[in-house]
């Protein structure tokens, strides 16, 4: 009898797991003692035997087939977005990569838009930062200050904003965020830079500046002030031909009368009035005064003084520079895959109209006390006398 139910559960077994399934365990519960082991064994083989076969996967919805399974190659996060894609404005900021410890802002200065706190994998971080800028071109007008500019923008490691932003002197209410905000981009090692010219003679400036940043370097083109003076009247010409002559403009009631300082192209000379402003606000060594003439004369030299003042190395030197000719001033030596050099534009390098020999000796006259004055407080003769 208890072979022929040992063959009926065989039986049974092998026509479906279901009832001779339910023998087999009840016959192994109601076994002695003996043979635990062997019961486990048959449980976790049932077990996995129905988790293989698909009771136990999870469920989905009709209307959510599973998707076959898709090669993809993984987006690096510095992988910026595709050109002509549009984004949100939030999209927009978590693709600006978070600034740096090093804002440049000092204390208290605000955030530019688009660059949060933290959170999230920056898609655009080979692009680098928009930072407040490390130096400022300040001065001066006329001076040389678009030829230091455009042979800086050589320079590797020099991200510079063309335009002159004015923001010191006449856009200084759109907030500092704003300011960041029109900076290009620069990686780690690069430095910032722009250059507005009218700032050193902009009573406001040195403050709004020292607020930005107190550790700001300051470069500023100076030219003897009266060849300055002339060169900043012959541009205003070329726009306006019915100005005054120099002559009327530069003297109170003729040339009988005093220099005329309230004219912007005689006042604009006066450097040692306006570097007085400066330097209630930094110390001398953050400035680097650059000499006009021998950035005509001596570019290679001039630009290695800039680099050395910047901390950079000295990569613009005179195999970057040709002179021309025609314009009267160097220029930069053809780019490799241009097809012609880099000179600056056609309003540089005018000829000046012609000036009475004796207004210009007066005009040397007036500014020679002051020229001593600027030599005294910069260590450095620029030979204008």
């Amino acid at each position: 009898m208890g072979r022929s139910g040992g063959g009926g559960g065989e039986g049974s077994g092998a026509g479906g797991p279901g009832p001779g399934l339910r023998a087999h365990l009840g016959a192994l519960l109601r076994a002695p003692p003996r043979a635990p082991l062997l019961l486990s064994v048959l449980l976790l083989g049932t077990y996995f035997f129905y988790c293989l076969s698909g009771p136990c996967a999870a469920a989905r919805p009709p209307s959510q087939p599973a998707a076959p399974p898709a090669t993809r190659t993984p987006q690096s996060p510095s992988r910026a977005p595709r050109p002509g894609r549009l984004l949100s404005a939030e999209a927009a900021e978590s693709e600006e990569p978070p600034e740096p410890e090093t804002e440049r802002g000092g204390a208290g200065a605000p955030r530019s838009p688009g660059t949060p706190g933290g959170g999230g994998l920056p898609l655009a971080s080979s692009f680098g930062s928009r930072r407040f800028p490390q130096a400022l071109i300040v001065g001066v007008k006329k001076g040389g200050t678009r030829a230091l500019l455009e042979f800086l923008r050589v320079h590797p490691d020099v991200r510079a904003l063309g335009a002159e932003p004015h923001f010191f002197d006449r856009c200084y209410n759109k907030g500092l965020a704003w300011y960041r905000s029109l900076m290009p981009r620069t990686l780690d090692g690069q430095i910032t830079m722009e250059k507005t010219p009218s700032y050193f003679v902009t009573k406001e400036a040195p403050r709004r500046i020292h607020n930005m940043s107190q550790d700001t370097k300051l470069i500023v083109v100076v030219r003897n002030p009266v060849t300055r003076a002339i060169s900043d009247y012959t541009q205003t010409l070329s726009k306006n031909p019915s100005i005054p002559s120099f002559q009327a403009l530069a003297f109170r009631n003729g040339s009988s009368g005093l220099v005329d300082t309230a004219w912007s192209a005689v006042r604009i000379g006066i450097y040692a009035k306006h570097l007085d402003n400066w330097l209630q606000y930094f110390p001398l060594s953050h400035f680097l005064f650059v000499s006009g003439e021998r950035l005509v004369s001596d570019p290679a030299g001039e630009m290695g003084r800039v680099q050395d003042f910047l901390g950079l190395k000295r990569v613009v030197t005179d195999k970057h520079f040709y002179f021309n000719e025609t314009k009267g001033f160097p220029c930069l030596k053809k780019p490799e895959g241009s097809s012609r050099p880099r000179c600056l534009g056609k309003s540089k390098g005018r000829p000046h109209p012609h000036i009475e020999e004796h207004v210009v000796q007066r005009l040397r006259e007036f500014y020679r006390p002051f020229n001593l004055k600027f030599y005294q407080m910069t260590g450095q003769d620029f030979g204008w006398d």
